[in-house]
């Protein structure tokens, strides 16, 4: 759903442009917010400037904002109800607030300050975003996920995608409070991590796989070691004892690339009980599934797939990348995946709408077969695959008037 509504989140002021550059001078590079502080009230005092506490601490979180932070966007970063802040244009800034796509009025300039915030944020995330390296996809201190487009890539203007991480992970109690996992499905999916099924979690965009896969690992015991493997730091988990590895790029030597292929070959010798990658979309493919069928139980991924039964045409398309045929994917894949876990939206409701049990089919091909199927009122239904799901997860559960 798309609005056009102002922002919840109050204005700050905007700072001096001569104090954010006389704060960032001396701040020599620096990111430090408490430092931040400090020079401000520096360099205040060294101008004679006299403010009150509460104009004093607006000036010191303005500046914070332009010099370690997002400037004009950083206010939405704050705000607990958003969880996507996208730039288009300087004045063409929308957020997604509560499940809904909401326009603001923010006024970055022009496309000359978009394409500086921007460099200046790949650089806070230790990247480069220049007419060399016109792409970033990075991590912000704070968790926030970057990624960033130049001209011409992106058309006239810096495009700007910032993905805000929760505070904390959602239990999968909380979930079901959200509407997201239908209470029915709370034993099936305890069972499946409890059981060390390897489960990919699927669904489109921003549907909320990398949050309930966070919620199932928050299920798995405390005594097991859990490597997480990612392109860009996403994942967090409510775990004592949680390894998070992540992919480097090139430096501006063109030295020092270590890609997702390489990280999982390496977390396999970290002795995981769980090996998890964030998200599958390449040729690391060939790896993980090679991971999953040489005794690591209780491995985790995420795949883009429009639905359960998609999912192996999905994987066939990530093999051949990997130099993998049709069959070998299907023997690889049904022998190390268990279970499909799939996320839909309606309006702004994500939910999970199917369980999915993986096998081959008569022929041979890899299959997805629906065990559970849940419409956005939260009515589950058992599906044809049920039995397989139930024997995988070693229980006996039935449905029964919408519950297992």
């Amino acid at each position: 759903m798309l609005t056009a509504l102002p922002p919840t989140s109050q204005p700050r002021p905007v700072p001096d442009p001569g104090l954010v550059t006389q704060v960032r001078a001396r701040l020599g590079g620096r990111t430090d917010p408490a430092l931040v502080a400090d020079e401000v009230v520096a360099a205040l005092a060294g101008t004679a400037r006299l403010l009150g506490p509460r104009a004093l601490a607006a000036t010191v979180r303005a500046v914070c904002d332009e010099v370690v932070g997002a400037g004009p966007l950083q206010p939405f970063l704050d705000d607990p109800q958003v969880c996507d802040v996208l730039v288009n244009g300087p004045h063409d800034v929308w957020v997604e607030r509560a499940g809904s796509l909401v326009r603001v009025p923010v006024d970055l300039a022009d496309c000359a300050g978009v394409r500086a915030l921007a460099v200046r944020l790949a650089a806070v995330a230790g990247q480069r975003l220049d007419d060399a390296c016109p792409a970033v996809d990075g991590r912000l201190p704070d968790g926030t996920r970057l990624h960033a487009l130049l001209p011409p890539l992106a058309g006239e203007c810096t495009v700007l995608s910032l993905r805000v991480p929760r505070a904390r992970p959602f239990t999968l109690d909380e979930l079901v409070q959200a509407g997201t996992v239908a209470p029915a499905l709370v034993p099936v999916l305890g069972a499946l991590v409890e059981r060390r099924a390897n489960l990919l979690v699927t669904g489109p965009t921003g549907v909320g796989k990398t949050t309930l896969l966070a919620a199932l690992l928050g299920e798995v015991p405390p005594d097991q070691r859990i490597v997480v493997v990612e392109e860009a730091r996403e994942l967090s988990v409510a775990h004592p004892h949680v390894v998070n590895l992540a992919t480097r790029t090139a430096n501006v030597e063109g030295a020092g690339t270590v890609g997702l292929e390489a990280l999982v070959r390496h977390a396999l010798r970290m002795r995981p009980d769980r090996l998890v990658l964030g998200e599958c979309r390449g040729s690391e493919v060939r790896e993980v599934l090679a991971a999953l069928n040489t005794g690591h139980e209780g491995g985790c991924a995420t795949l883009h797939a429009n639905a359960a039964a998609d999912v192996p045409a999905r994987l066939e398309a990530l093999g051949a990348l990997a130099g993998m045929d049709r069959a070998t994917v299907a023997a690889q894949a049904a022998s190390a995946v268990d279970a499909v876990v799939h996320l839909r939206r309606a309006g702004g409701h994500r939910y999970v709408a199917q369980v999915g049990a993986v096998g081959r089919a008569a022929d041979g091909a890899l299959a997805v077969d629906v065990a559970v199927e849940v419409d956005p009122t939260g009515t589950v239904v058992r599906g044809p695959a049920w039995n397989r799901l139930a024997l995988k997860a070693g229980t006996r559960l039935h449905l029964v008037d919408g519950a297992l």
